[in-house]
């Protein structure tokens, strides 16, 4: 496994972590709902500067910077799920920035770049489905029940009849969608700001 090593720890590079962790926290405020998922599912970038930092400074950095954007949300707006959202947002978050930077960081080229967001948008999505069917769902249902949740996404969603149906046609292709949207957008920028994060 990666881990950060003495470098990757210095004061230097624990600020930038820090300065990603609150634009990705910002970038949080400024989402959107799909037409195919329920309405708290909200696509948005906050993973963006998470993919950068792994890209930069290895994997374990996106890591931390998806640590961070979580617990700066809740302090500062609460969370109106009892937490549960922020947990399984840097959970899933980190799968998809670890992956990624995992891929990259071993050989930083354009194709590896690309082969790595790609993994990690796959293997984000398996993971999201795989926890939010077996955990995150059946917390959550504590504050929403589950019929509710189907219900709702069912009005959007004609596939969506049943609990695995949900996971099928509304959590998966909403990951595959946020996925491929903050990949998209990080291969275009990453080379711009990566200066600006090197020693």
């Amino acid at each position: 496994m990666y881990t950060l090593s003495r470098k990757s720890f210095s004061t230097r590079n624990m600020v930038k972590i820090s300065v990603l962790g609150v634009i990705s926290m910002v970038l949080m405020f400024f989402d959107l709902s799909v037409w195919f998922a329920p309405p708290f599912l909200k696509l948005d970038i906050s993973d963006l500067p998470s993919l950068i930092a792994a890209f930069a400074m290895g994997p374990m950095a996106g890591v931390i910077t998806q640590f961070l954007k979580n617990i700066l949300s809740f302090l500062i707006e609460g969370s109106s799920t009892g937490g549960v959202g922020e947990i399984s947002n840097f959970l899933v978050g980190s799968v998809f920035v670890y992956i990624a930077g995992f891929i990259y960081y071993k050989k930083r080229t354009l194709k590896m770049a690309v082969i790595g967001l790609f993994v990690g948008v796959i293997m984000m999505s398996i993971f999201a489905s795989i926890s939010n069917y077996f955990v995150i769902f059946p917390l959550y249902a504590k504050i929403l029940p589950l019929d509710q949740i189907i219900e709702m996404a069912s009005k959007l969603n004609k596939y969506v009849v049943d609990y695995k149906t949900l996971m099928i046609y509304a959590v998966v292709p909403f990951n595959l969608l946020k996925g491929t949207v903050v990949s998209v957008i990080t291969l275009l920028i990453y080379k711009k700001v990566s200066p600006i994060l090197h020693d």
